[in-house]
């Protein structure tokens, strides 16, 4: 694995990464504030122009620690700030969210997932010859060696977030969206708990607490989850968005209170400009600036294919039902373990979402997957019975390896790159922002 603090690699043709297949990179600095209290202006920042190339959690944050620390900021998304993936998220920021979804033994799961249209992991077989490249290399991220490596990075980029959005949302205006209430991991028995041991091992190692509950313990925090779950781990020091779509457009007021620009175009290729800098073509139009950062998710890898640059992302495709209104059946992020779903409080409800469809970024939502969702929902939560729900669909874009690329493109002086956060871009966005912005601005790729 390349160090972190190198650069991406970006070969003519080749793949981006090293063997981890998602290399974390480039600098790390002080916390990124709306208020700029723990940023500061680098030398020169006023006269770099910065296009970022997408307007989820990540993309917002990153223009606005670029705006922050005296950059000249224009965000492109073709939708509105945060009505993307950001949208669906389930809002939960997870510090010891350090194992990736490739664990040993995963191999023996494949089957399962090409099969069982009901399965917390599933992949249509249609879509097995396109996904069967990142498919070979998800199996060989799971040896041992590579899930260590691999949780050390998502260690390092994980650290200090929860502070770092509590400190965020405050100086927005809106602290009112971060509950700190921990996390609630349930299992319906102590077997079930044995066969996620790894998972827990890994959080053990990097040092994180939590607390094993029986029954008892499990009511004691949420009185009405079902009698199918009767062993518990809490983690008390996690939390949860509980909007993150009012969180992003929060981020993004502020971004252009800032002098930032939005515009609402869609991007359909970065090039290298004669002289130095880049191009970026929108709406029939080259515009130029000094620098670019691709932070368009899913579809990051079609603005990057033409330059070389091979992140060979697959789509997460996430559904979440969301239950308006109607009975607040839990206080915290409950994360149903068994069936791979987390239950979170909303402002405007309960949120039932998780589970991965590997089906790529052309095939229309599979309306079982929610349907499959719902079901789940009132059986263990029953009282939600007769709620208005409505549900949705969106692209998580995951790495084989479950770390992201962030850090600066290597043979392509002046492109950043910043994907592949999978379900954890609400827990890594300010993290990554510090990365790009301070690692840019700097000039120099520092160790955090």
């Amino acid at each position: 694995m390349s160090r972190t603090g190198a650069p991406v690699s970006a070969a003519a043709g080749g793949n981006v990464g090293a063997a981890s297949g998602g290399n974390v990179s480039a600098a790390s600095g002080g916390n990124v504030s709306a208020a700029g209290t723990a940023a500061h202006a680098w030398p020169g920042a006023l006269q770099v122009r910065v296009a970022v190339v997408g307007a989820g959690i990540i993309g917002c944050c990153i223009a606005h620690a670029l705006q922050v620390r005296g950059a000249s900021v224009t965000l492109f998304d073709r939708d509105e700030p945060g009505s993307g993936c950001s949208y669906g998220n389930s809002g939960a920021i997870s510090e010891s969210s350090v194992a990736p979804l490739a664990l040993p033994g995963v191999l023996s799961s494949i089957p399962a997932m090409l099969l069982d249209r009901q399965g917390p992991l599933y992949l249509p077989l249609a879509h097995l010859p396109r996904a069967m490249p990142w498919l070979v290399r998800f199996v060989a991220s799971a040896r041992e060696a590579r899930v260590l490596a691999a949780a050390q990075e998502l260690a390092r980029l994980h650290a200090g977030a929860i502070v770092k959005h509590e400190a965020f949302a405050r100086a927005l205006g809106v602290p009112e969206l971060i509950l700190k209430r921990g996390h609630l991991h349930v299992y319906p028995d102590g077997a079930a708990l044995k066969k996620d041991a790894a998972s827990w091992d890994l959080r053990t190692r990097f040092g994180f607490r939590f607390e094993q509950l029986d029954r008892a313990g499990i009511l004691d925090l949420e009185p009405g989850i079902s009698s199918r779950y009767n062993v518990g781990i809490f983690l008390p020091d996690h939390a949860t968005i509980l909007n993150p779509l009012r969180y992003v457009q929060a981020i993004a007021r502020d971004f252009m209170a800032r002098g930032g620009r939005i515009r609402r175009q869609k991007v359909s290729a970065a090039a290298p400009a004669e002289g130095g800098g880049w191009q970026l073509l929108h709406t029939g139009t080259a515009e130029a600036f000094d620098r670019v950062v691709i932070a368009a998710g899913a579809w990051s890898d079609q603005l990057l294919k033409p330059l070389g640059i091979r992140l060979g992302l697959q789509s997460q495709r996430g559904y979440h039902v969301q239950f308006q209104g109607g009975p607040q059946v839990v206080t915290r992020t409950v994360v149903l373990v068994d069936r791979k779903i987390f239950v979170t409080p909303m402002e405007e409800g309960v949120r039932v979402g998780g589970t991965v469809e590997i089906g790529g970024l052309v095939r229309p939502p599979d309306p079982r997957r929610a349907e499959l969702l719902a079901r789940i929902a009132l059986d263990v939560f029953p009282e939600l019975a007769g709620t208005a729900s409505s549900t949705w669909m969106g692209h998580r874009p995951c790495t084989p390896t479950s770390v992201p690329f962030v850090g600066p493109a290597a043979g392509r002086q002046g492109l950043w790159i910043a994907a592949g956060h999978g379900h954890l871009g609400m827990t890594d966005a300010l993290g990554t922002a510090e990365r790009i912005a301070e690692g840019m601005l700097s000039g120099a790729y520092r160790d955090p």
